[in-house]
């Protein structure tokens, strides 16, 4: 984290939320008041959403609870931390007093503690810093914004943004962090353009001073994006749309069992005004049959004998459902809108399916919020709180987004720029404009879509360039496996190649299991968990010269690994037996997917993002049973082998206050300061009023202190103070249904796989036969760093490999434990 600011320049941060909420909002709000506190920062929320700011405080301030008298069991290093903690009114919000009218909308968290959660936070005045996340009582499973949110139509006249600048000046506060979506971050840049103007108008009417006027000339604001739709362009993702797009596939997922059972075809339609994120990812993930979307609608005209061919074509081969997704801004190339009811009345009367109508509604924006939507956000908050510090009059503001796995800040004003570029190409029918203002992987996911759910009546490839492929599962089972395997079968039928399974690993292929799959034989198998292939973790090197001679005898000429570190060393093997056997010298790749995250070199892997909301869902269970007994602390044991990623990033997830892993190992003077710190905080926690608390334990973090170990020993030290239980999540993380980001991933993936074959299954054909030598690059893990997917060939990985452990040397989280650890102030409290 950054240097705190200087204590002569505190600065005065606001953080509100506005316009439609989304999940992930009260993550952003808790970030960006943690992180303000944690680097000395005055920090305030701002109730309401602009409406607050425009209202403004129209009582006066309420006295501070007094101070309390410092606990004499509790001994941290700096004495005056305790000496000055005081205590928020915590009751506010419970009993509903927070929102009588005349209440106050601007206020710093030690007076609206529960409206960031059900317990009073604790906050020290001079060091500042927020010592009650640890508890069970947070607001990380909240959906929705506990501090309130409203489209203000006051806001958007100049005299309104004239009343917010001076409550906000009158409060002394000096930088704000907007989150909301494209309208909100609209007003937010205006808002900062006209600032100048607005210092200058209340200075002229007398109501600032010329010091207020010096002090605040300058207003520093950061926006964060939060909407379900994903309609803001520079990022490729906004705070609450991952949660949105688990209740449509959710809704989906429900839908197919009477949809096959009436062999009927259901119509829905999602949210989406002017942003067919929603709609189409929907469509990726529960390998809808058609889906209609504002920026790229159906190329035929009129549109009907598109969809009505695509339906049928589907039907003939024997698909006894169709699904159909609607964003609600769905239009024609006419900019004619395009209705569900309309939609069902076609496939009625054209096609004679029994269809449906299934309009979501606002049930896409409620609901706990998914892993995605509380570990981003939360990463988000802190860097704004960064930007605003670092912020000069000659610096942009700032948009916070992200770029695959990187925190990325654009000029806001270019991000909302762009935004309403998308909407004006819409609606200048400049429909191939519109696609290329949204990012890449808006443009691949439509692609693959389109790849995935048409059934062509002809390959598209000639016979010559046609391949055998083979796909393998290897390993431990992970969500997305068979997503990336229909992925890959839709792909090669589409193309001419023929798609062979190769069932229960390296076993099976020696056993001759190997068979073609179709079309439709793999329909389900997107939202399936598990492994329809089988999978093991035999290693081609039980015998190699067998392995080689099976790809020989069933002629492959291409193969897909999908698995773990397992397939990683399997494609290492085959990569340094091309030397002695020539049937290795075929295209091979490997495309990472296990819950432990810990193939070397890529950020993510397939069924990590399903493992974690697992985990989330279990410990969101797990903390009412902390909560009711107040004062228990649950020792929770993660998978993960000797890779602490599922446990490190849960408990950044779930607001854990203390996590194990294998990287960091445990000894006895951990142990020593974790009881320590468990002790001052429960000593700090108002009397009768005690909370649970989660810590997460990797399974492999030690072999001596185990979980059984750990809890007994908290349990021994607790004495009256705290209890401990523990609970062992085990292979509940690997099972289920696969999140959509997991589906959605393997499928962009997948196919991204299949091009790399074809790619070297070209450079390989045009060899001659004696001479069908191929290079290195051929044998690669196609791995997402930072920014950016990126081929990496396995001889090259092998340098960033802990063999050993079967982890990466370097790993992106390798600070998030310490993260965990400054959010509930446990080195303040050692």
């Amino acid at each position: 984290m950054a240097n705190e600011t200087p204590k002569d320049h505190k600065m005065k941060l606001a953080v509100l939320t506005s316009g439609g909420d989304s999940a992930g909002m009260n993550a952003v709000v808790r970030a960006v008041v943690k992180g303000g506190i944690l680097k000395g920062c005055d920090t305030w929320i701002v109730r309401e959403g602009y409406e607050g700011l425009v209202r403004g405080n129209t009582e006066a301030e309420a006295p501070l609870s007094p101070i309390r008298s410092a606990n004499p069991d509790v001994h941290v290093h700096d004495p005056s931390f305790i000496k000055n903690l005081r205590f928020g009114d915590g009751e506010l919000l419970r009993d509903g007093t927070g929102d009588h009218r005349g209440g106050r909308v601007l206020e710093r968290p030690v007076h609206c503690a529960s409206r960031l959660g059900r317990c009073p936070w604790v906050v020290c005045p001079g060091e500042q810093a927020d010592i009650t996340s640890g508890s069970s009582s947070d607001t990380y499973s909240q959906g929705g914004t506990l501090i309130g949110t409203a489209r203000s139509k006051a806001f958007r006249t100049p005299e309104g943004r004239l009343t917010a600048a001076y409550n906000l000046i009158k409060e002394g506060i000096d930088a704000l962090v907007v989150c909301g979506g494209d309208g909100s971050l609209t007003g937010a840049d205006l808002f900062r353009a006209e600032w100048p103007s607005l210092i200058q108008k209340l200075r002229a009417e007398d109501k600032i001073t010329d010091e207020q006027v010096a002090r605040h000339g300058h207003l520093k604001i950061v926006g964060l994006v939060g909407s379900i739709d994903n309609d803001m362009s520079l990022t490729d993702m906004t705070i609450g749309a991952p949660t949105a797009l688990h209740r449509i596939c959710e809704a989906i997922d429900n839908i197919h069992s009477t949809a096959i059972s009436h062999s009927r075809a259901f119509v829905l339609e999602v949210m989406g005004r002017h942003c067919g994120w929603l709609a189409l990812l929907a469509g990726v993930s529960s390998g809808a049959d058609f889906i209609f979307i504002p920026e790229c609608p159906p190329q035929s005209n009129p549109w009907e004998d598109e969809m009505c061919k695509a339906i049928q074509r589907h039907r003939d081969i024997g698909k006894r459902k169709s699904v159909i997704i609607i964003a609600e801004g769905a239009l024609d190339r006419d900019l004619n809108p395009i209705r569900a009811e309309y939609v069902k009345d076609v496939l009625v009367e054209r096609l004679g399916i029994d269809t449906r109508v299934t309009t979501l509604g606002h049930t896409q924006r409620g609901g706990r919020p998914c892993f995605f939507d509380r570990f981003l956000p939360t990463l988000q908050g802190l860097d704004a709180v960064d930007a605003l510090l670092e912020a000069t009059p000659d610096k942009p503001s700032y948009m916070i987004g992200i770029s695959e796995n990187k925190i990325t800040r654009v000029p806001l004003v270019e991000a909302v720029k762009m935004t309403k570029a998308v909407a004006k190409a819409i609606e200048e029918k400049d429909f191939d404009k519109a696609m290329s203002l949204r990012d890449p992987e808006f443009r691949e996911s439509l692609e693959g879509f389109i790849a995935t759910s048409t059934l062509e009546s002809e390959p598209r490839l000639p016979t010559e360039q046609r391949m055998r492929v083979a796909i393998m599962h290897i390993g431990a089972p992970a969500g997305g496996m068979n997503a990336a395997t229909r992925a890959a079968v839709r792909y090669c039928i589409r193309q001419g190649h023929t798609p062979l399974a190769i069932s229960n690993g390296f076993r099976g292929l020696l056993d001759d299991n190997i068979y073609e799959l179709s079309w439709l034989g793999v329909d389900n198998w997107i939202v399936r968990g598990g492994s329809e292939l089988g999978t093991n973790r035999t290693l081609p090197d039980v015998d190699l010269g067998a392995v080689a001679a099976k790809f020989q005898q069933h002629n492959i000429q291409g193969l897909m690994m999908i698995g773990g570190f397992e397939a990683f060393n399997a494609l290492l093997i085959m990569e340094n037996g091309r030397k002695h056997y020539p049937a290795f010298h075929i295209p091979m790749v490997h495309l990472p997917a296990t819950i432990s995250n810990n193939v070397p070199m890529t950020e993510f892997s397939l069924g990590s993002d399903t493992s974690l909301n697992a985990l989330v869902d279990a410990c969101d269970a797990i903390k009412q049973s902390a909560s009711a007994s107040r004062n228990r602390v649950f020792v929770v044991e993660t998978q993960g082998g000797k890779c602490g990623y599922i446990a490190t990033m849960g408990a950044l997830a779930v607001g854990a206050c203390i996590v194990y892993t294998p990287e960091q190992g445990i000894n006895l003077d951990m142990l020593r300061d974790d009881v320590k710190f468990l002790k001052n905080r429960y000593n700090l926690d108002v009397k009768g009023k005690n909370e649970g608390r989660i810590v997460i334990r990797n399974e492999a973090a030690s072999s001596v202190y185990t979980t059984e170990v750990i809890t007994k020993i908290f349990k021994e030290e607790g004495g009256s103070l705290f209890d401990s239980r523990s609970a062992s999540l085990g292979h509940t993380l690997q099972g289920g249904i696969p999140s959509p980001l997991d589906r959605a991933r393997a499928v962009r993936l997948s196919l991204k796989c299949m091009a790399f074959l074809e790619k070297y299954n070209e450079i390989l054909r045009k060899h001659s036969q004696r001479s069908k030598v191929i290079t290195g690059e051929s044998a690669a893990v196609i791995t997402i760093q930072g920014s950016g997917v990126k081929w990496v060939p396995v001889e090259e990985m092998v340098a960033h490999a802990d063999m050993k452990n079967r982890r990466g040397t370097h790993t992106w989280w390798e600070g998030a434990k310490d993260l965990v650890e400054k959010l509930v102030a446990r080195p303040q409290l050692i």
